[in-house]
């Protein structure tokens, strides 16, 4: 396809004869991503500015009670800087806004930014170094202070310290300076041209933080704002109550920037209880209005869809679960820190035997008989947008094959079948999750073929709040990796995978040093990698920038420091007569809150 018929494409799309969608989907086959192609849009005129309400338009703000929320995983705070768990990020969103959003296709939609930046509007330039934000004028924090651009250059000056300790770093570290040019416009200038430029302030990484209230507690003292619990943010929510670890209670911000909106004059965020329970209570019985990640096995909520009160909406996702195998040893203690980096694992240092473990991961007994059309089997870490897919790796479950690497490489069995290590000591490994019942289920699909392996495994669950929790002082999260094996999903939160291949970069090993907020819990280091990455950051050829992402893929898979298993959809429970959600696999569940409503 030449220039002129892309403008052609584009001119059908402006009157109508062709839908955003599929000129989005052409794009992305010629080897641009959904965002590229959004901007190819936007610059012609035609991407929308904000998102619209389907079926229903209020007439004024509030009058539409109460909406109740379940998270099975409830969170435990609420400052999205800090979440190493989605719960977190999406009990923030009603409360803080980023300047922009992603919805279902990745478009961009502008929240506090009045406008997207564009190489049309002056926003974008054209080396690729500067981002001009024009921010919107009317919006206010929660105690009545104006938004401004100061608010936004905290931001990144907050997330961008290392000593802050935020998940979002990488997001905001590559900006050299934030210039204020009035009130309501900033001028990003970065270190050197970035193709992903829109991940700082984007998304469930792009919460503004108020410069009054978080200005004190910038760096070694970020953890103990009195904000990370009571936040005041210029959503169209504000916190009434938060219980860590069980409840939130916003209610409606009658200041709120978008005209008559929101529709909820009260949201009541339920934490806690398991997966299937979640799915009964809106499915079922309707005691809930929405549940988040149906994390269920498919035939359970099928049956439970039969009553009447709900249904299941499935969103496309980047999102996948994995296996992790941590690359150091969890049993050591070095300097105080277990897990430490001045160690490797005694066993998985062997590639061969890491090799065995992938082949003893039945990855079709897992999504045929848990997730059912809800996800699918994949060799791929990254596995969305297409383009970023690898044709170049495969997945088997061979236990013979398996058995003749772990005699090959040494492994003998002991007298009771165990195998033992070339010290003649018996192999245990540990393998925790979270509790859920799916997870459970497989988990025991993944010991059961390693006992035909020779391999004992001890199974360990931990409760999700706890899991995911981002308390540095607490053991039993995912990012101490206090195990041998440990499974769950991550999510993709942009439809760009630069942020999302980040977790294996040697510069976000999460240890003691950084309060074990690095993405980077296996503890993997490679410098081809990192070098793959790094590049990436700089490369504006789709094509090209496409290989190296498959490169890092392949980096993963093959020297199995994860194993894939299941591409996940992100299925919810939603009550028959919610709407307006435009739930995005790219974003928050709740992206899109103050256009939520209830029909008639």
């Amino acid at each position: 396809m030449d220039e002129h018929e892309v403008r052609e494409w584009i001119r059908r799309v402006k009157n109508g004869t062709l839908s955003r969608r599929h000129f989005i989907e052409a794009m992305m086959g010629l080897g641009l991503t959904a965002p590229m192609a959004t901007q190819m849009l936007v610059s012609a005129g035609v991407a929308r500015a904000q998102p619209k309400p389907v079926g229903f338009t209020p007439t004024r703000r509030g009058g539409g009670g109460r909406l109740r929320l379940l998270w099975w995983q409830a969170p435990t705070l609420l400052n999205g800087h800090f979440a190493t768990g989605t719960k977190d990020q999406d009990a923030s969103r009603p409360v803080y806004e980023p300047l922009a959003a992603f919805d279902p296709d990745g478009n961009f939609v502008p929240i506090l930014a009045a406008e997207i930046p564009t190489h049309q509007n002056g926003g974008l330039s054209r080396d690729g170094k500067t981002v001009t934000w024009r921010l919107k004028k009317d919006a206010r924090w929660h105690d009545g202070k104006p938004f401004t651009a100061d608010d936004v250059i905290f931001t990144w000056e907050y997330a961008a310290d290392p000593a802050t300790a935020a998940v979002t770093v990488t997001a905001y570290r590559d900006i050299e300076r934030i210039d204020r040019v009035d009130d309501h416009t900033v001028k990003a200038v970065f270190k050197e041209p970035r193709a992903f430029w829109y991940d700082a302030f984007f998304g469930v990484r792009g919460y503004i933080l108020p410069r009054h209230l978080f200005s004190a507690y910038k760096g070694a003292n970020s953890r103990n704002a009195p904000q990370n619990l009571k936040p005041i943010g210029t959503g169209p929510y504000k916190l009434v109550d938060f219980k860590p670890g069980d409840s939130a209670r916003y209610e409606i911000n009658p200041n709120y920037h978008v005209p008559n909106r929101p529709f909820f004059d009260v949201i009541e965020l339920k934490g806690g209880g398991d997966t299937t329970s979640a799915a009964r209570a809106v499915l079922q019985t309707g005691e809930f209005d929405f549940a988040w990640n149906m994390q269920v096995e498919w035939d359970v909520l099928r049956r439970l869809e039969q009553g009447g009160k709900g249904k299941v909406l499935n969103t496309t996702t980047g999102n996948i679960e994995h296996v992790q195998l941590n690359q150091t040893d969890p049993w050591t203690e070095v300097d105080g820190e277990r897990a430490s980096v001045k160690t490797k694992h005694p066993i998985f240092h062997d590639l061969k035997f890491r090799q065995a473990l992938a082949l003893l991961v039945d990855r079709a007994t897992v999504a045929e008989e848990l997730y059912g059309p809800t996800g699918q089997a994949t060799g791929n870490f990254l596995n969305a947008p297409a383009r970023f897919r690898s044709r170049n790796t495969k997945w088997e479950f061979i236990v013979d094959k398996a058995n003749r690497l772990l005699d090959e490489a040494g492994y003998r069995r002991g007298p009771d079948g165990v195998r033992l290590t070339k010290d003649g000591k018996r192999i245990k490994l540990l393998f925790q999750t979270s509790t859920n019942s799916l997870r459970q289920k497989n988990q025991a699909i993944v010991k059961q073929a390693c006992a035909k392996g020779g391999i004992e495994v001890e199974l360990k669950s931990v409760t999700a709040s706890v899991f995911f929790s981002s308390d540095p002082a607490n053991a039993d999260t995912y990012s101490h990796f206090y195990a041998d094996l440990q499974m769950y999903n991550t999510t993709m939160t942009s439809p760009d995978p630069q942020w999302f291949m980040n977790q294996f970069l040697s510069t976000e090993v999460a240890q003691k040093a950084n309060k074990w907020a690095g993405r980077n819990p296996t503890r993997w280091r490679n410098e081809e990698y990192d070098k793959l990455w790094n590049a990436a950051e700089v490369e504006f050829d789709p094509l090209k920038r496409a290989a190296q992402f498959i490169q890092m893929n392949d980096l993963v898979v093959n020297n199995v420091v994860v194993i894939p298993e299941n591409w996940r959809n992100r299925p919810a429970a939603v009550n028959l007569k919610l709407g307006g959600m435009e739930l995005s696999g790219w974003d928050s569940d709740l992206w899109h809150i103050a256009y939520w409503h209830r029909e008639a």
